[in-house]
């Protein structure tokens, strides 16, 4: 964790629920300052509600929320300068470009023309910045939508799903920009579906599942919490089986015609027995991930 010494948000026992369907049912967790805290989870877990109840967004039916010392609900107005948002869908103005958008953005909060050329320059829009915004590409788009959430210098960023749709490279991308927010010291609070791009950039998760908090805690400790073998896999036909199931640390071993997958929770052993083998070449390793302590966790695949 990288916070600094206290919470910036305090969320207590929430709840929200349409007709029959709850959304959120009991969540609580702490930010601390400075630190990036991410709640995971598939579609309709209830992340979404969740982070708009916390921005001030909308009213919880039970519960409370704290944030920056505040109750964010009704909407308080000191508390806006102080907070940015990235909503899941984001709506531009039209026919301005990329410059014009930040601008704009940054008019409404009374510092105009500052920080423009920065901005443009943290998201990667330098080149762009005189293109109309209905003529970027996905990836440039969200990007830009960080930009007119941080052009006020808030002290809190809410990112919703800043990656959903992208492609691999701009998902990439924008993990630099990302990175790059974190550094300057911003507390951020983002969703996501994707386990993995959360693995690499959050200090603490939350994992979320029907409107429920399954496990929090940093992404390393989940995942050693698992106690999950280590999976090595090697082109069939390489080794017989059944000389590998003698080898130390080895606790089982299959072969599905095209691969040999061999489950330790002490590969350092079999590695070298393999080396020892000369059959290091091609050999694929495959440790526990944040999609196996949800599997684990409930029972099922994940589902984006």
């Amino acid at each position: 964790m990288t916070g600094n010494g206290g919470d910036a948000i305090v969320v207590s026992g929430i709840r929200k629920s349409y007709g029959d369907l709850t959304a959120v049912d009991g969540v609580s967790f702490t930010v601390a300052e400075g630190e990036f805290f991410g709640i995971l989870g598939p579609n309709g877990a209830g992340k979404t509600t969740t982070l708009e109840i916390v921005e001030g967004l909308r009213e919880p039916d039970a519960g409370s929320v704290t944030l920056l010392g505040e109750n964010p609900w009704p909407r308080k107005v000191q508390l806006l300068p102080r907070i940015g948002v990235q909503l899941q869908a984001s709506a531009f103005f039209e026919k301005l470009t990329a410059r014009e958008q930040i601008e704009t953005f940054a008019s409404l909060y009374g510092n105009e023309h500052k920080n423009i050329d920065e901005m443009l320059e943290v998201v990667g829009l330098t080149e762009k910045a005189n293109t109309r915004e209905d003529k970027l590409s996905g990836g440039q788009r969200q990007r830009l939508s960080i930009a007119c959430a941080l052009v006020h210098d808030p002290d809190i960023v809410f990112l919703d799903e800043p990656t959903a749709a992208l492609d691999p490279q701009a998902r990439r991308n924008l993990w630099d920009v990302l990175r790059e927010i974190r550094s300057r010291g911003k507390t951020i609070v983002y969703t996501t579906h994707y386990l993995d791009e959360a693995e690499v950039l959050c200090d603490r998760v939350a994992i979320m599942d029907h409107g429920r908090i399954l496990a929090m805690d940093t992404p390393a400790a989940l995942v050693r919490g698992l106690d999950a073998p280590t999976h090595i896999r090697l082109e069939h036909g390489v080794l017989p089986v059944d000389e590998v199931r003698g080898f130390t640390g080895v606790d089982d071993v299959s072969d599905d015609g095209d691969m040999l997958t061999i489950a330790t929770r002490k590969p350092a052993p079999v590695l070298s027995a393999l080396a020892e083998r000369g059959t290091l070449d091609g050999l694929q390793v495959r440790t526990a991930t944040l999609e196996d302590v949800f599997l684990d966790l409930t029972g099922r695949e994940y589902r984006a």
